[in-house]
């Protein structure tokens, strides 16, 4: 009998964290609830009482926020600095926030409601990831927690409100205008924490410069009609996916945050709003030296037009859920994955590299390329570099061909 309840209160757990992360907490009635769990409403009753109490046994025997905390540090690799584990763990902690907007923005915009025991029990989840973290960072640091100004555990806990404050301003508003992207938000929380917390060692102090940036090989224009023409072969939305990839030259975070209010198209454009940002990406239709449709009709417009559902994200997963970053590089995987270059298999890094390289040849300036990507002179200055060699290399073969 005893597993038996236990088991219906689980139901009833996992029912109510599918439902508060999908369409809020006032939105979702207790029916709906028991209705997903396939129980009797009145089991609910019995259980937990009314909709609220649920709230706080999702909150406290979920465990979610310690589940993540937890799962985070048992996942993280070991790292040289406490400035490269902080950005690995910021960095993931971020990428499992935006797997749930729904749920930050329910969170944010419904805690006025919450009575004093959710909000209680929220703050004992907030508190309980914060520990595991801290536990992480203390086994992996070592002797260099003598160097902190700070307790580790506060250190932790003030790494979190700025993760989540900033998730939230990401989730929550269309521009902020504050950060470039992703990215340049984590290298400057990472050199003001190494800066703040360590106490005066240059060679700590060394890590708060960000380091070199990582450059991507461009790949060449049979491997990308290929990829093309594969995702042609999976799905609509496949083939809409790889071809933003490869005609706007979005990252892969990027592109997931999309919502469908984020595209617009008229007979003489095609643009991508960038999320969070006043960048705005035009969606070209030429690739690689071949066309791919029209600006009103190709393969982003056929799925739009394809979709029955109202849900707002421009990518969604077959259960009507936005797709998630593993989604994307599953789909991309299924897409290239047959594909050999003499760099291995093919990488979504690689399709906003060969965007990059094609845009400085079609004869952007680098100026313009820090308009269209946010990106600073010195990380597009090694595809410039890579674009002038391939001007150079066709107008040699041009010469050969017209001696």
């Amino acid at each position: 009998m005893t597993s038996s309840r236990n088991l219906t209160r689980q139901k009833l757990i996992q029912a109510a964290i599918e439902l508060f992360a999908s369409q809020g907490v006032s939105e979702t009635t207790t029916k709906q609830i028991a209705e997903l769990a396939q129980v009797n409403e009145v089991t609910l009753f019995r259980q937990f009482g009314n909709k609220h109490a649920l709230l706080l046994a999702v909150i406290e025997d979920a465990s979610v926020f310690a589940q993540l905390g937890q799962s985070l540090a048992t996942e993280l690799p070991p790292a040289s600095s406490l400035a490269e584990m902080l950005r690995v763990y910021a960095n993931t902690c971020l990428q499992a926030l935006e797997q749930t907007p729904a749920a930050i923005r329910s969170l944010v915009g419904e805690s006025g409601q919450y009575s004093t025991e959710n909000r209680q029990g929220l703050g004992r989840s907030f508190d309980r990831a914060n520990r595991r973290v801290a536990k992480y960072l203390k086994t992996n640091i070592g002797e260099s927690q003598a160097d902190l100004q700070l307790p580790i555990e506060q250190l932790t806990s003030l790494l979190h409100t700025l993760l989540f404050g900033y998730a939230t301003i990401e989730l929550t508003s269309e521009f902020h205008g504050l950060w470039r992207d992703r990215a340049d938000f984590l290298d400057r929380v990472v050199a003001l924490f190494v800066a703040g917390a360590i106490a005066g060692s240059p060679q700590q102090l060394a890590v708060i410069n960000p380091p070199a940036p990582v450059i991507q090989l461009d790949l060449p224009a049979q491997v990308v009609e290929q990829i093309l023409q594969q995702a042609k072969k999976q799905s609509l939305q496949t083939y809409a996916l790889v071809y933003v990839l490869f005609g706007a030259g979005l990252s892969a975070s990027e592109l997931i945050l999309l919502t469908r209010s984020n595209h617009s198209s008229s007979s003489d454009r095609q643009l991508l709003q960038i999320t969070g940002s006043a960048r705005q990406v035009p969606v070209n239709q030429w690739i690689m030296g071949k066309r791919y449709g029209s600006y009103l009709k190709n393969p982003l417009t056929q799925w739009l037009r394809s979709r029955k559902d109202a849900h707002p994200a421009l990518f969604i997963n077959p259960n009507g859920t936005a797709l998630t970053e593993a989604d994307l590089h599953q789909l991309w995987q299924q897409s290239s994955g047959e594909i050999i270059t003499p760099a291995g298999a093919p990488t979504i890094a690689q399709a906003q590299a060969t965007w990059c390289v094609e845009m400085l040849m079609r004869g952007l300036s680098i100026e313009a390329m820090q308009v269209l990507t946010g990106w600073e002179t010195t990380q597009l200055e090694p595809y410039a570099r890579r674009a002038q060699e391939l001007t150079v290399l066709a107008q040699a073969f041009n010469v050969d061909r017209h001696p």
